[in-house]
């Protein structure tokens, strides 16, 4: 049960980020549909199509439901919405802990390797926001130098790492979910980074 919220949860608030980015370029109403869906459901519809399995949105049509609801919320609210402190970071952020874990539950359902299951939360948490920061012609977070792709691979990681421990599923997606959103989370409220990449000299 805890793994369907977040699923659902994800959905919604990844949704939630495309309405704001249509918001923002004042486009209309489909236009609000479309950034909510592709975000919304993107990073699962690819993880789905690379495991071999039915698409989730596919086999339960709740989810696109979810996506409009919240695009017309966002239609009449997105002005209060954005009255918030960073109404777009926090949002990805909790859709990107909880699609970290749920991607790496569902390669992990399917009898998929551990690497394997790994990326496919990175992949599911990352890839609907990277469709739309490029479709909307928007600096991707992803090439960002503070933390993001970081937070993913730890809340998948972590997912994965518990699981095989024997920990309980619902106990291991809390507390993975959790390790991702304080990552993202410091890096939005406090620059968080790794080091990065320094040239150096061929001589």
């Amino acid at each position: 049960m805890l793994l369907q919220l977040l699923d659902y949860l994800g959905v919604a608030v990844f949704a939630v980020t495309g309405g704001i980015v249509a918001s923002r370029k004042q486009l209309d109403i489909i236009a609000f549909l479309f950034f909510a869906m592709l975000t919304g459901i993107g990073g699962g519809t690819m993880r789905d199509l690379l495991l071999g399995v039915p698409v989730f949105w596919v086999e339960n049509e709740f989810y696109l439901l979810v996506c409009l609801i919240v695009s017309i919320l966002v239609w009449f609210f997105a002005h209060w919405i954005e009255r918030l402190n960073r109404p777009l970071r926090w949002a990805d952020a909790i859709g990107l802990a909880a699609y970290s874990v749920l991607g790496a539950a569902k390669a992990l359902s399917v009898g998929d390797t551990i690497l394997v299951a790994i990326l496919m939360g990175v992949m599911t948490a990352t890839f609907g926001g990277i469709l739309r920061d490029t479709i909307a012609g928007e600096p991707s977070s992803i090439v960002k130098s503070e933390i993001y792709v970081s937070a993913a691979f730890t809340g998948a990681g972590s997912f994965v790492v518990l699981v095989q421990l024997g920990t309980v599923p619902a106990v291991a997606a809390a507390v993975a979910a959790t390790l991702a959103l304080v990552l993202r989370g410091g890096a939005i409220l406090r620059g968080w980074t790794l080091p990065g990449y320094s040239r150096r000299s061929s001589e």
